[in-house]
């Protein structure tokens, strides 16, 4: 099996250079710090996400996911791709904690959006929570984000404000993450949420932040972000 993940990887890998569009990748590996530009192929998201679809149900999808880890950021991009395939839960979980730990930069934690996942809130809550704990930086991002995506809306409680306001982290972009976080919830769980900001629970750092992502959102009106910029915390 080891024999033929390594020689569908690196099949796969040739296709992706096929698709390579430099010019993109100039821009692209430019927003991508924590990724060398000599890892980042440069192969478009619509361009990959077709060829992930063309590899559903083949034998080759199930050696690339068993290869890790990977070389190229593209690579990455390909292998979260082919996780979003999975309609069974329980696997995807599996898939998910092989993968995490070697993520290495926000894009490829943050396109990653299994639909199964929603389909067991509890389970998912439950995973959320142990990923939210690790000291993995994009493992602990993508459970925050887990925890942003599903249960801000009609499974909210005041708890997951309450668990991501204690999180303190050196990492910017686990910061970055609990500020998205906040700015999300003042737009679907204001009253909530901005009690928060008003008791500056969280950093300073993430306390500016989720207010500056919250201003820049349509979803608040002009009233309210005036209020919120009032609540920011001087950094000098």
């Amino acid at each position: 099996m080891k024999d033929m993940a390594m020689r569908t990887e690196e099949k796969l890998r040739a296709q992706l250079f096929l698709m390579q569009d430099e010019k993109y990748r100039d821009f692209h590996s430019r927003l991508m710090p924590t990724v060398p530009k000599e890892l980042v192929i440069g192969v478009r998201t619509p361009t990959l996400r077709s060829f992930a679809k063309s590899l559903a149900g083949t034998e080759e999808r199930k050696a690339f996911l068993s290869s890790l880890p990977h070389k190229y950021y593209d690579e990455n991009n390909l292998h979260a791709f082919l996780i979003e395939q999975e309609k069974d839960m329980e696997k995807c979980l599996q898939l998910l904690d092989a993968f995490l730990p070697h993520v290495d930069n926000w894009a490829t934690c943050d396109m990653m959006n299994p639909k199964v996942l929603g389909k067991n809130k509890t389970r998912l809550l439950e995973k959320s929570l142990e990923w939210v704990a690790s000291d993995k930086v994009y493992t602990a991002r993508f459970g925050i984000r887990m925890l942003m995506v599903h249960f801000l809306g009609e499974d909210f409680k005041k708890d997951y404000l309450d668990i991501v306001a204690s999180i303190r982290s050196d990492e910017y972009y686990v910061n970055m993450m609990i500020a998205w976080f906040f700015a999300t919830a003042l737009t679907k769980q204001y009253y909530t949420a901005v009690k928060y900001i008003e008791n500056r629970k969280l950093s300073t750092f993430c306390h500016n932040k989720a207010i500056s992502k919250a201003c820049d959102s349509f979803c608040i009106d002009k009233n309210t972000k005036e209020y919120l910029k009032k609540l920011r915390i001087s950094e000098k």
